[in-house]
């Protein structure tokens, strides 16, 4: 039965994950953490240092050069009540949506001063209502900054790095501990377009080393940029993934990168998508013909693949979207059989964990 006709449910993509294998932290040096190569059966472990040397000239590796913003934001409504903001999507001027966390969400009108009783000094907003609507799950707001700061450099001075809620990170009432060490760790060294709430993870692992590697062997490289939103952690509710609301993510492709997209398909490379993000990106491009805007593709197994030939992915949460995604790229069967070895070997997982390197089976199950 191939991947086209066999029906998936939420359970399929379910496993059992020790939770010591959770990354807590990320690897000393960025290129040291492991590499899982499984383009074929059984897999070859690897380091990821060594990742070069498994592509050929001519290929295009693609990255996401998005930036996480510091969007975690504390504060307080003028009641004194706690709250909490993470904030989703930078908009035009000084408005911006967020998440809230609160005992009573505020009405519209409302002001909240934010960083109350965290940090000295801090901004005020006021609540314009909800978004998109009326009904929608997000709060819209306008921030006033004591000089006039930009949203981005509010965040940036108050915030904090919204860290997945599988890393465990101990307040003691005023920062993370390990702040300083996510701020440099939780962002790619290529990262140069502000607006996500969560890595490209895949991308953490790359260094100057490996890049410099890359170049010298005559791969190219290229960027398009997807602001990965909190719906990324999202969790999947239906067991029929039919009736799953995929969360919506804003992309961009220049117009340089379809030209490098172009030269590797006319000289035969193959196109070598760091993370997930990445994949969506361009085959959202590939699907809709929309270089820009935003996507809530959802890739399942039979989704046919336009684009991408390999993958570069660290591992994904038990019954998650990118699970599906993957499964769609490499096949069901194949992909569960990585996972099986990579859990059997002690493989770190998640967002400050291993990697592994996929290709594109043609039909997949």
């Amino acid at each position: 039965m191939s991947s086209s006709t066999r029906v998936f449910s939420l359970s399929d993509f379910d496993f059992e994950l020790p939770e010591s294998l959770i990354a807590q932290h990320p690897t000393a040096v960025r290129s040291a953490s492991r590499l899982l190569d499984g383009r074929q059966l059984p897999p070859t472990d690897r380091i990821f240092r060594e990742l070069p040397d498994q592509l050929q000239a001519g290929d295009l590796l693609v990255f996401n050069d998005t930036k996480v913003l510091k969007a975690r934001i504390f504060g307080e409504k003028a009641s004194g009540g706690k709250l909490e903001l993470l904030v989703e999507r930078v908009l035009t001027g000084n408005e911006v949506v967020a998440h809230m966390r609160v005992s009573k969400k505020p009405l519209p009108g409302a002001r909240i001063h934010l960083c109350g009783g965290l940090r000295n000094g801090g901004f005020d907003a006021e609540l314009l209502g909800r978004w998109p609507d009326a009904d929608g799950p997000l709060f819209h707001l306008a921030l006033t900054g004591a000089h006039g700061e930009t949203p981005y450099a509010l965040m940036e001075k108050f915030g904090h790095l919204p860290l997945p809620p599988y890393i465990e990170r101990h307040q003691d009432g005023e920062v993370d501990p390990d702040e300083k060490e996510d701020s440099e760790r939780y962002q790619t060294v290529f990262a140069a377009q502000p607006g996500a709430v969560a890595a490209p993870t895949a991308a953490l692992h790359f260094d100057e080393t490996v890049l410099a590697a890359l170049q010298a062997r005559g791969v190219e490289r290229a960027s398009v940029t997807l602001h990965v939103g909190a719906g990324t952690f999202q969790p999947v509710k239906t067991e029929n993934l039919a009736e799953h609301q995929m969360h919506s993510e804003w992309y961009d492709i220049p117009l340089p990168t379809l030209a490098a997209l172009e030269r590797c398909r006319q000289r035969g490379g193959r196109v070598v998508a760091v993370g997930t993000t990445t994949v969506r990106t361009l085959e959202s491009w590939a699907q809709y013909g929309n270089i820009t805007g935003d996507t809530s593709i959802f890739i399942t197994p039979g989704f046919e693949f336009q684009v991408v030939d390999m993958l570069v992915t660290n591992f994904h949460l038990p019954k998650s979207t990118l699970m599906m995604l993957v499964s769609a790229f490499s096949g069901y069967d194949h992909i569960m059989a990585l996972y099986r070895h990579a859990i059997a070997q002690h493989y770190r997982f998640f967002s400050y964990g291993d990697s592994m390197l996929l290709e594109r089976r043609r039909s997949t199950l």
